[in-house]
């Protein structure tokens, strides 16, 4: 213990300990002749008659039993005596809006609110109360009823392997009764599981999102999409880093990624190759790959370092295989070398004979032809040719010219050979500067390109970096720059290596050596700024990205990061001068920043009128009225907040909001109905710490532990409680306090909660099994599919990575390999890791990763019968029911697609049988095609039941059912999941057939102001070419095309609205200049 308790001064007969605990006396504590411990207290009400809190046992530690009663006594005189209660040890009580910290045989210490010093704190957290209470029984003051012991179920982990077999032993074994501590008792065990209070609205605001974000976004993705088809072929990787920019705003990463490449295969200069290329790999995360290198190529001339460092526009080649082999033959390297040293020796003694000039420096000379060092460049030859008294002799002394012998004579054997691969790295730089001095731009371009092929190593590219930017050498540069850039984000913390970007004179000095571009520190920024916001480091970048910056959309993104960066660290008068250079640049969002700036600064009526006029100005968006809400309160806010959720119901604040002021409402149960309308489609860790903090509020300890472990599945690194306690550190408090899983219990519950898609409740669950097996790759494999459920790609990928790294064959390896590469929109190369895993051993998942790749594009029948081959072999191989289901279900969807209806129907019944939930779609899907509705509509309602709140069943069943019964299903999905875009589109184009055009335009537009979807937008470009509102089609159109430029169907359609608005514009240019009677 880390505090020392209050002791009695008296003796007694029960101060002696088997453990040798001694003289250690608490208040409230016996111990009986029998050995066992009591805590018991006087109750006022009763007399003071003794009244019973528990016995404790001494099995593990008699300290731990003592202080475990010792604090059983303390919470229970607190209830009983109040303020007044001396307690054994320092005691923390929340009562009303009240903190008591109580210590030990002192006064009452009386916090209001939930302000507390950090010492305190500290204090507290040292106790470790919980740890002490493990293994132990605590009973409440009255209690009802005896807490049984949980008991842990033996099963070998080879469960995993077949899971679908066992399910019925296996629960038998895993479903004990457990039963939570007795609710009263348990108020002392939730306050120090909430050390720093419950949540209050005041606290809570909404973030400021660090990128571009536009009023009509649609119109900003036409004109995106305008520009880029209409501007010359070389400005085209310009335009692209732009809708990089635009399109970063977006919850889908693939467009961005999507989009970067673009720009990469536009690109023209080696700088912005070396940029983007890096930019590439750092998308792919591949620093997080054990055993790969920074300069690992991928295969693709598009991240390829060696083609990077090739200057030229050849946007055709940039997907092509490169020309690295990781197989160069040393040997080659070795004659290559002979062969040099050999040229040397004979030419040196060919051209010995004539040599018809000498150099002298100092004692040295150096013979040379004299043609030959005239032809190095302008300088040489008038000197040597132009009359002067240099040019009749033939001997010169170039002893004060700071030339070494050395290199003198690497310059004579470079003017015969043309080469410098014989020179050592200290001779090549001397040469290099001898060719800025001399003006030999040959030479300096050859031992420019000499030593950029050397760079390979981050400590290389440390020493040569500063020479390149002396010598502005711009390929050496550009390689050290590579190696920079594709270290990141490591090498953000490394100083050494900050100090090339940060300052201004850093900044000047890349300039002038060719490597300063708003390209460069736009990448840096971002990845700056997801290390660590509010460092100096994102200051400096982010101050180089606002000096680079030219065009206005440059100027937009670079003050409104900055105002959002200085907003973090809390500089509010900073932060509103970049938000307002922002506004001026032409970025609207960036008002919202200045009202916060000025609602920081004490200003709150003038930040409510300044949302009042963007409101009235603007067609307003759900981000104005959440702002808003910020800057007044009552009914009004929670208007305000209303409208937010209705304009745009991804915001993640107003749900909080209205959650947490349920919960000061003493209403906890509506304020988690309320944080899961959020959750149910879209997952953040914010929102799984709120309903955390809520569980435990209402004693609901294995909900509290889901969600936290769920959240740090997606934040490993999360901090709880407004940043005061790490998650894993609240694990460790909850865990003691919910029943105890073997790793066979928590593989039938990862089979449980799997079959009845609880996704959440599945990552729980495998984050408890990583805890015993943190190096299971199978375990990080499952992980990485649960988060791509849950759209956490970014969480999915870093878990894809992580199993990885632990895989334990070569097989493995290559498998999770080809799952990233797929992932990451690199098909082919996917295949290719696939089939070289199935070469070395068929496993399952090559199988059918290699099926998965295939049946991602249009299948022909040769094609899908190649698929179901290897789906088939795929099921052959050992696997556990958990992705025997999932191939069963894939194949069945093959057969469907061949007209296979009854080899389908089997399929996805032997899913079933292994419970694999989702097969009941499929088999609603067959039975459809059949012509059973009714039988299609059941097995969807039976997945419904199965499978709670899941927007997708209800999306699926309206398939199978009448109008009315399809619009009230979907409404519960869009309900459930307003990202869902089908309900959108049917009741647009019931509306359509009902010939209400204006209501089906304006349902379609009410989700598009928030989720731009590439079907919706060509939908709605379809119901205005139906109105003969081409302007408004060719607008959508440009905008679909924008996120998806190879769509066929929108391509089409913006063909002929084009046509369309061409042909009305020739008629209105034919039209009378006279005007009519009418105007």
């Amino acid at each position: 213990m880390s505090s020392e308790p209050k002791r009695k001064s008296s003796s007694s007969s029960n101060s002696s300990s088997s453990t040798g605990e001694g003289s250690r006396h608490y208040r409230g504590v016996r111990r009986r002749l029998w050995g066992k411990l009591v805590a018991e207290i006087c109750d006022p009400a009763r007399k003071g008659s003794r009244v019973w809190l528990g016995t404790f046992d001494t099995d593990v530690d008699a300290a731990k039993a003592y202080d475990c009663a010792a604090k059983a006594y303390d919470y229970a005189a607190f209830k009983l005596r109040g303020r007044k209660t001396i307690p054994n040890f320092l005691l923390q009580i929340r009562l009303h809006h009240h903190r008591f910290v109580l210590f030990p045989g002192s006064q009452t210490v009386v916090l209001a609110g939930h302000e507390m010093q950090h010492n305190i704190f500290t204090t507290m957290r040292s106790l470790k109360i919980m740890d002490g209470c493990k293994g132990t029984q605590v009973f409440a003051v009255n209690p009802t009823g005896a807490t049984p012991t949980p008991t842990n179920a033996g099963v070998a982990d080879k469960v995993a392997q077949s899971a679908h077999s066992r399910v019925n032993s296996v629960r038998s074994r895993s479903n004990w009764s457990f039963q939570a501590p007795n609710p009263t008792g348990n108020n002392a065990v939730v306050d120090s599981l909430l050390p720093y209070g419950l949540p209050s609205s005041d606290l809570i605001e909404p973030q400021i999102e660090p990128c571009l974000k536009s009023v009509d976004f649609v119109e900003t993705l036409a004109d995106v999409y305008r520009r880029i088809e209409n501007c010359p072929q070389f400005e085209k990787c310009k335009m692209y880093v732009e809708q990089c920019a635009i399109l970063r705003g977006l919850s889908d990463p693939k467009l961005f990624r999507r989009s970067l490449r673009s720009a990469r295969q536009h690109a023209v200069d080696v700088h912005t190759k070396v940029v983007l290329a890096a930019w590439l790999r750092y998308e792919r995360r591949e620093d997080e790959l054990v055993g790969s290198s920074s300069m690992t190529c991928c295969g693709r001339n598009a991240e390829c370092p060696k083609a990077s460092l090739v200057a030229g526009y050849d946007p055709e080649s940039v997907y092509d295989s490169c020309g690295c082999s990781g197989s160069r033959s040393e040997e080659a390297d070795g004659d290559v070398e002979n062969e040099t040293a050999e040229e040397e020796c004979s030419t040196s003694k060919e051209d010995e004979d004539d040599a018809d000039m000498s150099f002298y420096i100092g004692e040295d000379e150096i013979r040379c032809v004299r043609y030959k060092i005239a032809l190095l460049s302008t300088p040489f030859s008038t000197m040597l040719y132009g009359g002067f008294t240099e040019t009749r002799r033939e001997k010169i002394n170039f002893t004060q010219n700071g030339v070494s012998p050395e290199a003198m004579r690497a310059v004579e054997v470079y003017s015969r050979t043309g080469k410098l691969d014989s020179f050592e790295v200290r001779i090549v730089l001397d040469l290099l500067s001898f060719s800025n001095r001399f003006c030999c731009d040959e030479l300096k371009s050859a031992c420019d390109a000499h030593l950029a092929s050397l760079v390979c190593e981050l400590e290389d590219a440390m020493v040569l970096i500063d020479y390149g930017l002396e010598e502005t050498a711009y390929l050496l540069v550009a390689a050290c720059l590579q190696v920079f850039l594709r270290e990141l984000p490591n090498s953000v913390h490394n100083p050494n290596m900050m100090r090339l970007f940060c300052s201004s004179e850093a900044r000047q000095r890349l300039a002038i050596a060719g490597h300063c571009s708003f390209v460069l520190y736009y990448f840096l920024s971002q990845i700056a700024m997801e290390e660590d916001m509010t460092s100096n480091t994102t200051v400096m970048l982010l101050e180089r990205l606002g000096e680079c910056a030219t065009e206005s959309w440059e100027k937009q993104l670079a003050f409104h990061q900055l105002g959002a960066v200085m907003l973090e660290r809390q500089e509010y008068k900073d932060a509103q001068c970049w938000f307002e250079a922002a506004i001026e640049a032409g970025h609207v969002y960036s008002m919202v920043g200045v009202a916060r700036a000025k609602y920081k600064r004490g200003h709150k009526y003038v930040a409510y009128k300044q949302m009042n006029s963007l409101i009235s100005e603007y067609t307003p968006v759900g981000w104005m009225y959440q702002e808003r809400s910020l800057y007044c309160i009552g009914k009004e806010k929670m208007m305000d907040l209303n409208t937010a959720t209705q304009l745009d119901p991804t915001l993640t604040y107003p749900y909080k909001f209205r959650a947490v002021s349920l919960m000061e409402d003493n209403q906890i149960e509506s304020a988690i109905k309320e944080i899961d309308k959020i959750i149910g489609f879209k997952v953040t860790p914010d929102c799984l710490e709120l309903r955390a903090w809520f569980s435990i509020a209402l004693e609901d300890f294995e909900g509290a532990l889901r969600d936290v472990r769920a959240l740090l599945t997606l934040e490993p690194d999360y901090m709880m409680f407004l940043g005061k306690l790490h998650g894993d550190h609240l694990v460790d408090l909850l865990h003691p306090l919910v029943q105890q899983w073997s790793q066979a219990d928590c593989w039938m519950q990862l089979y449980d909660r799997w079959s009845s898609v609880d996704d959440i409740g599945s990552l729980a669950v495998v984050h408890h099994m990583l805890e015993n097996d943190p190096g299971k790759s199978l375990l990080r494999f499952r992980q990485s599919l649960l988060l791509l459920r849950l759209n956490c790609q970014k969480s999915a990928m870093h878990s894809l990575r992580l199993a990885r790294n632990h895989s334990t064959s070569e097989h493995e390896r290559l498998v999770y390999e080809g799952w990233i590469l797929y992932d990451t929109g690199h098909r082919e190369e996917a295949l290719a890791k696939a089939e070289e895993s199935i070469s070395l051993q068929r496993s399952f998942e090559a199988f059918f990763l290699k099926a998965y790749a295939l049946a991602d594009s249009n299948l022909d029948s040769e094609s899908s019968t190649y698929v179901i081959q290897l789906l088939e072999e795929a099921l052959k191989c050992p696997s556990d029911g958990l992705r025997k289901g999932q191939a069963l279900n894939n194949l069945g969807s093959v057969y469907v697609d061949s007209d296979k209806l009854d080899l389908a129907a089997d399929c996805y019944t032997n899913a079933l049988n292994i419970k694999h939930t989702r097969a009941h779609q499929g088999l609603a899907r067959v039975y459809n095609l059949k012509n059973q509705r009714k039988a299609a509509y059941d097995e969807m309602t039976k997945l419904i039941e199965k499978a709670r709140n899941n927007a997708s069943a209800y999306e699926k069943r309206s398939e199978y059912c009448d109008r009315d019964m399809a619009k009230s299903d979907l409404s519960m999905a869009t309900q459930l999941d307003p990202l869902r875009t089908y309900p959108y589109r049917y009741r647009a184009a019931v509306l359509m057939d009902d010939h209400k055009e204006a209501e089906a335009i304006e349902e379609l537009s009410k989700v598009i102001a928030f989720k731009p979807d590439l079907q919706l937008l060509h939908l709605r470009a379809a119901f205005h070419e139906s109105m003969n509102d081409f302007v408004s089609t060719v607008r959508d159109c440009e905008a679909a095309l924008c996120l998806d430029p190879s769509h066929g169907d929108t391509q089409e359609l913006y063909g002929k609205a084009r046509e369309r608005v061409n042909e009305q514009q020739r008629k209105s240019n034919c039209r009378s200049p006279w005007p009519s009677k009418w105007i």
